[in-house]
């Protein structure tokens, strides 16, 4: 899952992205509006966990924009202010989740996997397929019953293509939902991380490789 962070407290921005990635999601983070806008532009977020009160561009402006455009992200909203009218008016503005300062982060994660099972055709919390069982909340893994040691990226990998049901899923694909955007596109790292986890998910093998179009696991 690939997740916008827009919070103007640098410390709370990077201790909420910091989080998220040990749950293996892909976090990009700005400080402002306009920043916030500008990603949304190129690149596709499952969840944006959007402050209100930013400076510049107001947290409402970016999220009326952001609905106007079309965008599927979902955006859980930010705000010091808990009343009822301010809540009411943050959902009415197109935020689809409301979350009051200060919060636990076992709760805003709750919120943003809730979130982002709806921001994509609905599927199950929990993966099945192919003897692979693989759990997003507890982030476990196994094959057949037998555990998986996998790496946050490995996991996030595997995810996707669990998520993709048998349909291929492209290296630019994965590339995209698994890592952020200092990535660089040229990389191998995709390919790496699939031999990775062949060597882990053992005989026989489970990853096909269709030529010119991605990854799957049938």
């Amino acid at each position: 899952m690939r997740v916008l962070v827009v919070e103007d407290e640098e410390m709370l921005a990077t201790a909420v992205a910091e989080g998220l990635r040990q749950e293996a999601f892909a976090v990009d983070v700005v400080h402002d509006g306009e920043a916030a806008t500008e990603r949304l532009a190129v690149n596709r977020y499952d969840v944006m966990v959007l402050d209100r009160d930013l400076p510049g561009l107001h947290g409402d402006e970016v999220c009326r924009r952001t609905v106007a455009s079309g965008a599927e992200v979902r955006i859980l909203m930010l705000t010091v202010s808990a009343t009822l009218a301010d809540r009411v008016e943050g959902l009415n503005l197109g935020a689809d989740d409301y979350l009051a300062k200060p919060f636990a982060f076992a709760e805003l994660l709750a919120r943003i996997r809730a979130l982002g099972r709806r921001a994509r055709p609905a599927t199950p919390p929990v993966l099945e397929r192919s003897g692979l069982r693989l759990d997003p909340h507890y982030r476990s893994a196994s094959r057949d019953g037998r555990p998986l040691a996998l790496s946050r990226k490995e996991f996030a990998v595997l995810e996707e293509l669990l998520r993709a049901q048998g349909a291929p899923v492209s290296a630019e694909e994965l590339l995209e939902r698994a890592w952020d955007e200092n990535i660089d596109p040229f990389t191998t790292v995709v390919r790496v991380t699939i031999r990775a986890l062949r060597r882990k998910l053992d005989a026989p093998p489970l990853i096909e490789t269709i030529t010119g179009t991605g990854y799957r696991i049938p």
